[in-house]
């Protein structure tokens, strides 16, 4: 698309982006809520909304060349998408499951359930691009060195008299060859024998015309016919295209138009940081001398205009207060709050402990407390984005909305933006440097004052030493560091060497198989689309923006469950792939023998707590999350799986809300451990159950249209009821078991057949309903689960004394109303 169109759609974005902020702004006005379906409704049609909004900003922001909209368009985007994790976690209070729905809604806005899985910015990647190869490269090298990898032999360039002698023997093989078929032709002739009569060869010859023209008209016709149907099967979208050069040339052509404005983006970004860097030179050298006299001269008129006034000095107020433009701020006469900043104080701590209506504390948007009693009241939280969005759409409507750019066809930054931006910026630094003369020149004018009144013989007040207006800050206690002489790269050569950093196969989240649900589900049913947009939206997003992490709901760990082959580790890679992320790996099997004893312990734990900080995104993998927590270990079990008990809840305490770290737990018992210390542990718990009908028919159609040998008319709704009961992952495993090399060069003369898969899939092992309930009777004991079984107790309640009536007369409804 052209630079116009996507200057059109983002200002039809933000059109709609501000009507959805004036909402969101009323919805942060609401007073407590009893009835939470009517806020649900809500909540929900503003997180909709927020999703379209942000896959488009996603998609403006990618393409945009112009690199001072772009910037902004970034504050917006990081806005959006932390505006829709905290609505995420609003409706995870309101629904009391990880996944919402509302068909009403999405009627109403006409969108799909694939409108609502957020896209993952992709500048997660492509601005860390360097930075994730080089760490890629560095990793190589460290297991190229200890011997994990083989080194790849460069290949020798070849001399000429080496390709001389390889055309050389290739003439010799085919002129042998052309002998040998020559040869072959002679000893056909000289066997042959006599010729048959005249009348003989023309009857055999006519009999082998007609069979070859009966083969033929026959092959032909079948095809004709094979064609005939496939058209019409595509014509009527029954079966997808098949793929042609046709078809792929525009996408190709896409993707290198694509690449062909990232190239530009870099061009215009290196040019507008250049022209940055120029104008705020020529800016300190021309006009900087002149700005700091104008800046003092101002603040001294103040001072002798204020004395004139009052007959003293005012107090120059601190830095964090804004200095002289809060002072030149402020009106001629003398405040109570002008000569003591305690006040001032007093109030910004306040504000940070402000309270709501109720008397509690006010708290931030997503703030989840399971054990809050179900009757209580709504609130919505204090959004921390809204305010950061409000000051982009001002911005927007001052600056871009009704701006001429008829003389910008190519898209390059504005000169004369740079400049006014480098004025202000330098000007807000000389006048810091100003201000920090002024205070000395302030001091050496109250002391010359209280020397002239002392001569006078006036009583001067002695008040107390001037406190500074930033106050002591409190010291958070940091912990020891073990390692202080050693560098980032050797820590990191040491938990690669020792393989708790790891490598983790590229694996895109979209390789985790399966659409949105299509109706409402619970907690026990998701579909893979779904589980899918809840880690996005509480592992990727925050792992890929350091404002969204820092401002959102800050989830420090999350559990997988579900059985075997049901994409747990899938997952975890995803994630990683997709914000490239450092794997730590502190499965109980991964660290036997590494780091023995409590000493070794406790520097296992100093390292991973300080090279994740130091090397952020990072993902904390554990496996078999259960393990530590067992009550009882089995005596087969040789990896010490209680060695990290303790230090694990440590650890998720560690974690601050500006880092982005996270801890992925996957088990396939959960049920086997002690749950106060699992909960203790993971934030959150998903369940990722056995796939339905759906879901199996369409993991068996994409796995094996990856095979262009396979009929496009094989049935797979066979697979998928034949299947029932069974993982993806015993599904990728059956087909890799049955299409191998060479059965996949069969495939055209010798076609896949049902009962292949099927003695192939009968190895494999089932999820059964006894493991299936195991599963949800876990469940059923996570906050969460506790939560909504009180929910459906109380509505069972509810309704049964609704339905029941007393001494004959009939049940007068809860709440008001007329008798039924």
């Amino acid at each position: 698309m052209s630079n116009q169109t996507y200057n059109y759609l983002w200002h039809k974005t933000q059109q709609e982006l501000e009507k959805n902020a004036v909402s969101d702004f009323d919805y942060q006005q609401l007073e407590p809520q009893a009835d939470r379906h009517s806020v649900q409704v809500t909540v929900f049609e503003i997180y909709a909304k927020y999703v379209t909004i942000s896959n488009r900003l996603e998609e403006i922001y990618d393409q945009m060349l112009q690199p001072q909209k772009r910037t902004l368009i970034r504050k917006l985007l990081d806005s959006c998408l932390g505006r829709v994790v905290e609505l995420k976690h609003d409706l995870v209070l309101l629904d009391i499951s990880e996944f919402s729905y509302n068909d009403e809604i999405l009627e109403k806005l006409k969108l799909t359930p694939l409108d609502l899985e957020v896209r993952i910015p992709r500048y997660f990647i492509r601005e860390r691009a360097t930075e994730i190869n080089e760490r890629k490269r560095f990793m190589d090298e460290i297991l190229k060195r200890v011997g994990f990898l083989d080194e790849q032999e460069d290949e020798e360039e070849m001399t000429e008299m080496d390709a001389i002698r390889i055309i050389q023997m290739h003439e010799r093989a085919r002129q042998g060859r052309l002998r040998a078929q020559f040869m072959k032709e002679i000893k056909f002739l000289k066997e042959k024998g006599k010729p048959d009569s005249a009348k003989d060869r023309a009857e055999t010859g006519l009999m082998a015309a007609l069979r070859i023209q009966k083969m033929w008209r026959g092959f032909a016709t079948r095809r004709q016919t094979r064609q005939r149907k496939m058209r019409e099967m595509v014509l009527i979208g029954m079966i997808p295209p098949p793929p042609t050069t046709k078809q792929e040339k525009p996408v190709d052509e896409v993707e290198i138009a694509r690449q062909n404005r990232y190239r530009l983006q870099e061009k215009y970004q290196l040019d507008y940081e250049n022209s940055l860097r120029d104008v705020k030179d020529e800016i300190s050298t021309k006009q900087g001398a002149q700005m700091k006299e104008n800046i003092a001269d101002e603040i001294r008129n103040w001072f002798k205009e204020y004395n004139r006034r009052t007959g003293k000095f005012p107090e120059f107020p601190a830095e964090e207060l804004g200095g002289s433009r809060h002072l030149l701020s402020r009106q001629g006469t003398e405040s109570e709050v002008s000569r003591s900043s305690a006040l001032s104080s007093k109030d910004s701590k306040k504000d940070k402990n402000a309270k709501g209506k109720d008397g509690k504390p006010q708290i931030k948007s997503g703030d989840i407390n399971m054990e809050d009693s179900i009757e209580a009241k709504f609130k919505p939280g204090l959004s921390m984005f809204l305010p950061e969005m409000k000051v982009g759409i001002d911005e927007y409507n001052e600056v871009w909305k009704n701006k001429d750019e008829s003389n910008n066809f190519k898209q390059t930054h504005y000169e004369d933006m740079v400049f006014s931006d480098k004025y202000s910026e330098i000007e807000n630094e000389l006048r810091r440097i100003v201000d920090d003369i002024m205070r000395n020149e302030l001091d050496l004018l109250q002391a010359a004052l209280d020397k002239d009144r002392a001569a006078k013989g006036k009583k001067t007040k002695k008040g107390a030493k001037k406190a500074r207006r930033g106050g002591k800050k409190g010291k958070k206690k940091k912990e020891k560091d073990l390692t202080p002489d050693r560098t980032t790269e050797s820590l990191f050569e040491e938990l690669v060497m020792n393989g708790i950093i790891r490598k983790y196969p590229e694996t895109p989240i979209n390789t985790y198989l399966g659409d949105p649900s299509y109706t409402a589900r619970t907690s026990l049913n998701p579909t893979p689309g779904d589980i899918r947009s809840v880690l996005i939206q509480h592992c990727v997003l925050p792992l890929g923006s350091e404002q969204i992490r820092q401002f959102a709901p800050c989830i420090k760990s999350v559990l997988l469950a579900g059985p075997k082959g049901s994409g747990k580790r899938t997952l975890v890679n995803a994630i990683c792939t997709e914000v490239g992320a450092v794997l730590f790996d502190l499965s109980p099997a991964n660290i036997v023998g590494k780091y023995p004893g409590k000493s070794g312990l406790i520097m296992l734990m100093h390292l991973i707590s300080k090279v994740t900080r130091l090397l952020q995104p990072a993902v904390i993998y554990f496996g078999d999350a259960e393990k530590p927590f067992m009550k009882k270990v089995p005596k087969t079990d040789r990896t010490d799986p209680k060695r990290l008990k303790k230090d694990l809840p440590k650890l998720i305490k560690n974690i601050s809300p500006e880092d982005r770290v996270i801890l992925i737990g996957t088990t396939q018992f959960p049920w086997e451990a002690d749950q106060k210390a699992l909960q203790q542990t993971y934030n959150r718990f998903i369940y990722l159950p056995r796939p339905d009908y759906g879901t199996l028919s369409f993991t068996w159609k994409e796995l094996l249209s990856q095979y262009s040998g396979v009929h496009r008319q094989f049935d797979t709704g066979i697979m998928a009821k034949i299947s029932d009961g069974y993982t993806v992952g015993a599904i990728v495993k059956t087909i890799q078991e049955v299409i191998t090399c060479k059965r996949m060069l069969q495939l055209r003369v010798q076609p896949l057949t049902h009962v292949e898969l099927i003695n192939a899939l009968s190895s494999k092992e089932p999820v059964y309903k006894e493991e299936e309930d195991a599963f949800n009777q876990w469940w059923a004991r996570t906050p969460l689960g506790r939560r909504r079984q009180k929910a459906n107790e109380q509505e069972s309640e509810t309704r049964t004394i609704e339905k029941e009536p007393t001494n004959g007369a009939p049940a007068k409804p809860k709440g008001k109303g007329k008798k039924k």
